[in-house]
């Protein structure tokens, strides 16, 4: 018997973007149901139980971080923006309120799907389960109990700052990060406001843990928003 497709909601208004994904998700295995406003999305939402939720943000009767909000009021599902708006304050807004990722358009089909794999391995991932004390990502590996960080077979050794660092991006894999969180988790919310810790720290995990430290592969910067950790 074959596996269940993934259910994926798409919010958004326009029609022919909506046919566009129904299509192109549907080739790739993908069961899709969509909404053309935030209300019939929230309502499906509710009902369908989907496995990612793909969002526009120019909703006609709702903007779409005020859906963010109300969603993420009952709901974990992961969820990915999509829209038009490429100010770095649109994507910093949508993130904060609980979106996992943020792609703008126009977008290529490829990376869509890309991101759509990491955003329900990470739904995968969050599910309640007994949560493991090891995180992993590609030959990344730490051990949270032993406080134990190995790349492959050698042991890397961290500075506690570096070491919560990294293990918050191994908590949200994949998931883009913004300065504010990051800053918030690492250090506290006294230090909202300083984004030069984190560039100085993550050049000090990338020269850990990066093969070539100024091409990352692993710990990926998105400009002008925060950071993301994926396989390399």
């Amino acid at each position: 018997m074959s596996a269940p497709k993934a259910v994926v909601l798409v919010v958004e208004d326009e029609p022919a973007i909506r046919h566009f994904l129904r299509t192109a998700l549907g080739a790739e295995g993908f069961e899709v149901i969509d909404a053309e406003n935030a209300a019939r999305g929230l309502t499906l939402a509710a009902n369908s139980r989907p496995d990612c939720v793909i969002l526009d943000l120019g909703l006609p009767d709702l903007d779409g971080v005020q859906f963010l909000k109300k969603l993420r009021e009952w709901n974990t599902v992961p969820v990915i923006v999509l829209s038009a708006r490429l100010q770095e304050d649109d994507k910093i807004a949508a993130l904060d309120a609980g979106a996992d990722d943020y792609l703008t358009k126009p977008f290529g089909v490829g990376e869509l799907h890309a991101r759509l794999r990491v955003a329900l391995r990470h739904g995968s991932a969050t599910s309640p389960l007994p949560q493991s004390p090891i995180l992993e990502a590609g030959d990344l590996r730490v051990d949270v109990d032993q406080r134990r960080v190995m790349l492959g077979n050698a042991e890397i050794h961290l500075t506690p700052i570096e070491y919560r660092l990294l293990v918050t991006l191994l908590k949200h894999h994949g998931k883009v990060l913004t300065h504010s969180f990051l800053l918030k988790e690492v250090w506290g919310a006294a230090y909202a406001d300083r984004p030069h810790y984190l560039r100085i720290y993550m050049a000090n995990l990338r020269q850990k843990l990066e093969p070539d430290p100024a091409q990352p592969r692993r710990l990926l910067t998105e400009t002008g928003v925060g950071y993301r950790l994926v396989d390399p």
